[in-house]
């Protein structure tokens, strides 16, 4: 499927019908969530939901959060987004990530913390009856598209909310996301998150 594709179809079709639907954005980081709000933000009224119980230290998990709050105050965008911040609940985290913590970037551990993640999502869009809940990660070239769209689909599916399906590195979103970075000044970190991720960046 050509997530890329069918967004722009969906985008398109809300142009015409001149329809804002509400959009929980799940957001890994300030970087990531730059474009996806730059090309976004046009035809949904998001609110960003700051979710990551996986970043390790408790320092960058501030660090990170403080310039997601920071970029959502100061960039330009025709609807304004609001902002969420979840539970910074690491023990979540480390039951799901017991026993593969020695699989490289992209494995299972991940799969299952981009599941932790999405699963929130959906059931806080399902309370805040959102339209459309959807994910930053899939910007990331380490990031595989199909997996992430799969784990959403099956979550809005099972909360009854519609995912979002995007690869939103297309369009040279991730090298405009680097761009966007520069202009406003974002500190990119260089490893995903993770305690693993941390450690194997050393």
């Amino acid at each position: 499927m050509n997530y890329q594709r069918e967004l722009d179809k969906l985008i398109e079709k809300l142009k015409k019908e001149e329809r804002v639907p509400k959009l929980l954005l799940h957001s890994c980081c300030a970087p990531c969530s730059s474009y996806v709000l730059e090309y976004l933000s046009d035809c949904f009224e998001i609110t960003v939901f700051y979710y990551n119980p996986n970043i390790y230290p408790e320092s960058e998990y501030t660090k990170r959060i403080l310039e997601q709050q920071t970029l959502i105050s100061d960039m330009k965008v025709k609807h304004p987004v609001c902002f969420m911040a979840g539970n910074y609940d690491r023990e979540r985290f480390y039951e799901i990530a017991k026993g593969l913590e020695h699989l490289k970037e992209g494995g299972e551990r991940c799969l299952k913390c981009y599941e932790l993640r999405l699963r929130e999502s959906a059931e806080l869009a399902k309370k805040g009856a959102f339209d459309y809940f959807t994910t930053t990660l899939s910007i990331s070239p380490l990031k595989n598209a199909d997996r992430l769209n799969e784990i959403g689909v099956r979550l809005g599916e099972q909360y009854g909310v519609a995912y979002l399906q995007s690869d939103f590195k297309k369009k040279n979103g991730y090298r405009r996301s680097v761009e966007l970075s520069k202009e406003y000044g974002l500190y990119r970190q260089n490893y995903c998150g993770c305690e693993f991720s941390y450690l194997a960046s050393k």
